[in-house]
């Protein structure tokens, strides 16, 4: 069932994403070749723990870890490992759900290791640049096919990437994974119609190569790019206005001024930042 939702909850969302947001701000901090991906981890466990989060991805369907880290080729879902240390150009993708007071927020961002090939530099800048066409796409009126089609066409006939298919965003409050699935690819015109008070996140997944996934990792949860091509994801969790799209989840307020919902993202999301930063001295 998908629902609508009030002012109200969307507020509360607004301050989950703010925090979520406050983790990646911390990540930036530390992340440097030589730490492993289990520092990610920690990380994230100290901080939401001294903000009173709650991570929802431990316990989902046996899921252990509070954070999915995966590098390189993996597409997504990775375990934060103790012994996968992080080096000079590596990409790592960091996803997670946190909530607050029971209120949710989805985010992946990727990082660039030290200093990165300008060909891994270039998927990246690529696969952000589609995750924001999506997200300008998510007015009411339109349908669900119109987010995939831009992030499609510009992925992959204009950029010649693999735009994952296995893989899509989703509804998102009053659970980690609502209804409707958000594919990233797509025709303009068909799926669901978008409306206000729609909360979803946008979020592709795009591969120098082809766009299949190898998901026979014996984890049952790892995927890899089927060909070993690298891949970049980023994602954000948004509400649907009439006003246009606005972002639950931005790490930059003042460049994404014309997605903000209201004021008070801006007053939460400097607050969790600076509690970001301060727990991230240790792993400096």
């Amino acid at each position: 069932m998908i629902t609508l939702k009030s002012p109200r909850e969307i507020n509360a969302m607004e301050k989950a994403g703010a925090a979520l947001a406050g983790m990646h701000i911390g990540i930036r901090q530390f992340i440097r070749p030589g730490i492993s991906s289990w520092e990610i981890e920690k990380f994230a466990r100290e901080y939401f723990k001294k903000i009173g989060a709650k991570a929802e991805q431990i316990g989902f369907e046996g899921y252990k870890y509070a954070t999915c880290v995966s590098v390189n080729d993996e597409i997504c879902h990775g375990f934060p490992r103790r012994k996968l240390m992080l080096k000079d150009g590596d990409l790592v993708k960091v996803d997670t759900v946190l909530s607050i007071d029971g209120f949710f927020a989805d985010s992946c961002w990727s990082y660039g290791v030290g200093e990165v090939k300008p060909e891994i530099q270039k998927l990246m800048d690529v696969t952000k640049k589609s995750l924001f066409m999506g997200i300008d796409q998510c007015i009411p009126g339109n349908r669900i096919g119109d987010i995939g089609a831009v992030i499609q066409h510009y992925t992959e006939d204009e950029n010649g990437y693999g735009d994952v298919r296995e893989f899509v965003g989703h509804g998102i409050q009053p659970t980690m994974h609502e209804d409707p699935m958000v594919p990233h690819y797509g025709e303009h015109g068909q799926g669901l119609r978008l409306k206000n008070g729609m909360t979803i996140t946008v979020e592709p997944m795009i591969n120098t190569g082809t766009w299949k996934a190898d998901t026979s990792d014996p984890s049952g949860w790892l995927a890899k790019t089927a060909d070993g091509g690298w891949s970049c994801q980023y994602e954000h969790t948004l509400v649907v206005t009439d006003k246009g799209p606005k972002i639950l989840t931005s790490q930059d307020p003042e460049a994404d001024a014309d997605y903000m919902y209201d004021d008070d993202y801006v007053k939460y999301f400097d607050h969790y930042s600076k509690i970001a930063k301060e727990v991230a001295q240790s792993y400096k």
